[in-house]
């Protein structure tokens, strides 16, 4: 994850660091010519003593006052300097999928710490970081607002949404694995009966689980497919009910408002967005599409190991105004990683 930009924020901040290397000769150098002049600026002042010495009459000319102005001056970064500077920033972040709003909004906290000062006097490389660690948000414990939920009433109901082939079934699967491992009860409801191969699938991973399995007929209503599955939960006990969803674009009206449809009827505690991170800022465009249809909790994205460019997880967040609460690292049960923005950003290795 993050290859691609990694390398080229790398280069970016070693080329910047590299002109105030240049900067600093220069000014090493200017140095070395000022004190020259005033080695001889006090030479000819001596020698012009000796001689008022010698002749009193003699006017003396007042040394000039050399005010090292190569010496003290240092360049500092200018509003003008720092647009250029950032420029070539914007586009290497647009070009690893970073959204449009997530870029001004680094360039925003980059300008309130650099203009005005010198590249000297600040880390470039910690300044860059800490402003995309600021655009992101991170999730508040998962299984603790599950568990304190729980303590007022059962079972608690996750709704996952999405597009086709984002990987939803496979993630509800994952996200069965980790909260059997952390000690609680799981139903599934095959609410995407749009596809009987999805009910199939599904059904599969609840039989390799050992869950229980809510499921209708080919073609059913999938609003009434999540309420049984909550009402068996209840009579059953069970703590937490995760309820698949069929895939569908974000710009297709109906579709939407069927997923409207599933929510409204089995009022979940959590609405999930599942989104795969190599798509970029499609990726970003649909979760921003599904939250103002439903109202999302959280987000995961899919595929975050293979994902080279990593602008996904820097802005899908930030444009949602959600936090991801896991990133997808590979096809196995236990391939679900709890999202960290401090993790995230030491991945950058800037």
């Amino acid at each position: 994850m993050f290859n691609s930009l990694k390398k080229k924020l790398k280069s970016w901040v070693k080329k910047n660091e590299e002109e105030v290397i240049v900067e600093t000769k220069k000014k090493e150098k200017a140095t070395k010519s000022a004190k020259k002049i005033k080695k001889k600026t006090e030479k000819k002042t001596e020698t012009k003593k000796e001689k008022l010495k010698q002749s009193p009459d003699e006017t003396i000319e007042a040394p000039l006052e050399k005010k090292e102005f190569f010496v003290k001056f240092k360049k500092r970064l200018t509003e003008e300097k720092f647009e250029e500077l950032f420029e070539e920033l914007q586009i290497i972040l647009l070009q690893n999928n970073v959204a449009y709003s997530a870029v001004d909004s680094i360039k925003e906290t980059l300008a309130e710490k650099l203009i005005g000062k010198t590249l000297k006097e600040v880390d470039l490389s910690d300044e860059l970081k800490n402003s995309i660690e600021s655009i992101l948000i991170n999730p508040p414990s998962f299984l603790k607002e599950i568990r304190d939920s729980l303590e007022v009433k059962k079972p608690f109901v996750i709704l996952f949404s999405g597009i086709n082939g984002s990987g939803k079934t496979t993630t509800i699967a994952k996200m069965t694995n980790y909260l059997q491992k952390n000690k609680l009860s799981v139903c599934l409801a095959a609410a995407d009966t749009f596809r009987a191969a999805a009910i199939q699938q599904l059904e599969e991973h609840a039989n390799k689980l050992k869950v229980p399995i809510i499921k209708k007929d080919y073609g059913s209503d999938p609003a009434s497919v999540g309420f049984e599955a909550i009402t068996y939960a209840k009579k059953n006990k069970i703590d937490v009910v995760l309820i698949d969803t069929a895939g569908r674009m974000q710009n297709k009206d109906s579709l939407m408002k069927e997923i409207e449809k599933i929510a409204k009827v089995t009022k979940p505690d959590m609405k999930i967005f599942l989104g795969e991170s190599i798509t970029g800022n499609d990726a970003t465009e649909q979760a921003k599409s599904f939250n103002e249809s439903i109202g999302l909790t959280g987000i995961i994205l899919s595929k975050a190991d293979v994902d080279e460019k990593g602008g996904t997880a820097i802005s899908v967040s930030h444009v949602t105004g959600k936090p991801i609460l896991f990133l997808g690292t590979g096809q196995e049960y236990k391939d679900l990683e709890v999202f960290d923005k401090k993790k995230i950003v030491e991945k950058l290795g800037l």
